[in-house]
């Protein structure tokens, strides 16, 4: 065991102390950073987006323009969207924290249930997709290697955003920056080069649209257009990822997200309406066995005139490799997000809370291994095929904005009262939901038969489960909170003079004691009762754990001090009330086994003659659920304790 724990901390890096206010300044993340971080699932984008959306012109191709133009205007109306999500909720929680506090839990069950599908599927569309642009570099032989390449990579991928966000995005930093450098300087070449042609784009353009109007009518026009806008609508995905982690910012994290915000838009708007304009100066052809970007970067490379087969080739192979690059970049925002949205979805009970818990890097380390699991299930079951995976993926981004801009329609005109600017910040709202649910109304009719209805069924089957697990923590909270009721209250007073402190010599019971006095209370009583006059000392144990909402800010790290601090000093007041001495000890950390465990282990020392005591709750219909639902601390502390030839026992408090 000490060997593996060894080689694990190799791996994922050393221990952070949570209580130190210099880690949160360690892992914390600049804009630039972030930029990279998250920002590459949207610029990833920009090697499909626009190619969908170019190609369902057909002939059409000068009314590119407006596509080109649009696509740009879109990409900035959603960011000004989401930079007022980042002002509202500075905490991070992005589209599932939005349609929770502004429509209501439901439609932010929705939310959450469409998101986490949705980084599911960017982990696999990413690493498919950019496997699929890197093999094709290679000899056709190679194509057989590339499931287990995609294989591997989740699992790479999900080991190095175990030692965290900032580290796994300085690994992956040179090829986001190499694909940025690269494709300005193309983008910019391409269009410079036939600028003598720009003059006549804007006339053509409107030439062509009133050409077809006369021929078909203006409304065949605008559907060619809205549906060439709504299959490129991929280009979008990822613009909400700053809004899902704004804590992991450096400070002052809101002006910070916006310019992260501000970075990701840029740098997106220019890439993805730049490559929309040189398909059309560049008279871009689909070319078999080749993207629309290969075909038209190599046409741009071509031109330069570089001197040589090999150079050229070199160029436009580093180009490719870049863009694969990215798109495994881009899996990285689903490794980032997906674990937020489920720990905020732990956070209000929709999920299990140990998706709530922080490793010792302090990583949301359960939701990662989720979101490298199950695209590892998904790739297997789809064998890498990016045509399905792309057409799984291309529901649930726009559900999720339309329900974070609904409510922030909803929050500015509430509170059209309150300030000079509501009009302004509710007409970019309402802007941005005509666009994003216009796209997704369009894309729902056009992917629903081609597989659509997939991402409906099993975002629906994701619903369906949050609902049992809520209901499931609702009724327990409500049994322990009517325990908790019966010892509400401040501390009892303890009359003058009061027991001394505890007795090494004598019998001590140790309790391992949580946040719900109930069960704590419980536990103590129970131990009077079945050993009546034995034990003269009580000391209390407590872990405060320092979970994914503890750790949001210092007020929240203060409340939990303080929670557990009053629990520990209204049982040490009960029982020198009743004449015994006692005392308490307490801890803070990410893992409350270990934390308890040394805790135990040196208060038994001290005392010699003690037991261990812990309340289990006991349901009456145990299911694989319940299993699933409730950490098994006390069990494992009991075990732990018992292979060192300690006692502990468990008093079982029935919760129905």
């Amino acid at each position: 065991m000490a060997a593996f724990g060894k080689m694990w901390q190799l791996i994922v890096g050393k221990p952070l102390d949570p209580l130190d206010p210099r880690t949160r300044h360690a892992i914390a993340v600049t804009p630039i950073l972030a930029w990279v971080g998250l920002g590459a699932d949207g610029l990833s984008s920009s090697c499909y987006g626009p190619e969908e959306a170019f190609l369902a012109l057909g002939h059409h191709t000068p009314l590119a323009l407006f596509l080109a133009v649009a696509t740009a205007a879109t990409v900035f109306i959603i960011a000004l969207g989401y930079n007022q999500v980042i002002e509202l909720f500075p905490t991070g929680g992005g589209g599932y924290r939005v349609a929770t506090a502004l429509l209501g839990p439901r439609p932010g069950l929705v939310s959450g249930a469409a998101l986490l599908v949705d980084y599911v599927l960017t982990v696999a569309t990413s690493l498919a997709s950019g496997v699929d642009a890197f093999f094709s570099l290679l000899p056709v032989g190679a194509q057989e290697f590339k499931l287990a390449t995609e294989l591997i990579l989740i699992v790479l991928m999900t080991g190095l955003n175990f030692r965290g966000m900032r580290e796994s995005i300085l690994v992956l930093l040179p090829i986001f920056m190499g694909f940025v450098v690269l494709h300005l300087g193309l983008i910019v070449y391409g269009v410079a080069v036939h600028g003598n042609h720009l003059g006549g784009v804007v006339p053509g353009a409107f030439s062509e649209a009133h050409s077809m109007s006369h021929a078909f009518g203006p409304i065949v026009v605008i559907a060619l257009l809205m549906r060439a806008f709504s299959l490129g609508g991929g280009t979008y995905t990822g613009l909400e990822a700053v809004s899902n982690n704004v804590n992991m910012l450096a400070e002052p994290r809101v002006p910070n997200g916006k310019w992260t915000m501000f970075y990701m838009a840029t740098s997106l708007a220019f890439t993805a309406g730049g490559i929309i304009l040189l398909y059309m100066l560049w008279n871009a052809q689909p070319v078999e066995g080749q993207t629309l970007n290969a075909v038209v970067f190599g046409s741009v490379i071509d031109h330069m005139g570089l001197g040589s087969s090999f150079a050229r080739h070199a160029l436009l192979a580093a180009v490719l490799a870049f863009e694969a690059g990215l798109l495994l970049v881009g899996a990285q925002t689903g490794f980032l997000d997906g674990p937020a949205v489920l720990s905020n979805m732990a956070s209000d009970s929709w999920v299990p809370r140990h998706f709530r818990d922080l490793s010792t890097r302090l990583v949301r380390q359960n939701g990662i291994i989720v979101m490298g699991v199950a695209s590892l299930l998904i790739l297997g079951w789809t064998h890498g095929n990016v045509d399905v995976l792309v057409v799984l993926y291309s529901i649930n981004v726009f559900l999720t904005f339309s329900l974070s801009l609904l409510g922030l329609c909803t929050y500015w005109w509430q509170h059209r009262r309150e300030g000079k600017h509501w009009l302004t910040h509710f007409a970019l709202s309402a802007l941005g939901l005509s666009v994003t649910a216009t796209v997704l109304v369009i894309t729902l009719i056009e992917k629903f038969t081609a597989g659509g209805w997939l991402t409906v069924l099993v975002t629906s089957a994701v619903i369906a489960l949050c609902f049992l697990i809520k209901r499931h923590y609702t009724d327990t909270r409500a049994q322990l909170a009517k325990e908790d009721a019966l010892f509400a209250g401040a501390a009892p007073t303890v009359a003058e003079p009061g027991p001394g402190k505890p007795d090494p010599s004598l019998p001590t019971a140790i309790l391992l004691v949580g946040k719900h006095r109930g069960a704590s209370m419980h536990a103590l009583l129970w131990v009077n009762r079945l050993f009546p006059g034995h034990f003269k000392n009580v000391i209390f144990l407590a872990v405060g754990e320092v979970d994914a909402k503890a750790y949001e800010g210092a007020e929240h790290l203060d409340r939990l001090q303080k929670t557990i601090s009053t629990a520990l000093e209204y049982y040490v007041a009960h029982c020198r009330r009743n004449g015994m001495a006692s005392d308490y000890r307490i801890a803070f950390g990410t893992h409350p086994i270990g934390e308890f465990m040394k805790l135990a282990e040196t208060t038994m020392d001290e005392f010699p003659n003690s037991v261990c005591f812990a309340s289990k709750l006991i349901f009456k219909r145990v299911n694989f659920l319940t299993a699933w639902l409730h950490n098994q601390t006390p069990v494992e502390i009991q075990t732990r304790l018992h292979l060192q030839g300690r006692q502990m026992v468990l008093l079982p408090m029935n919760v129905g």
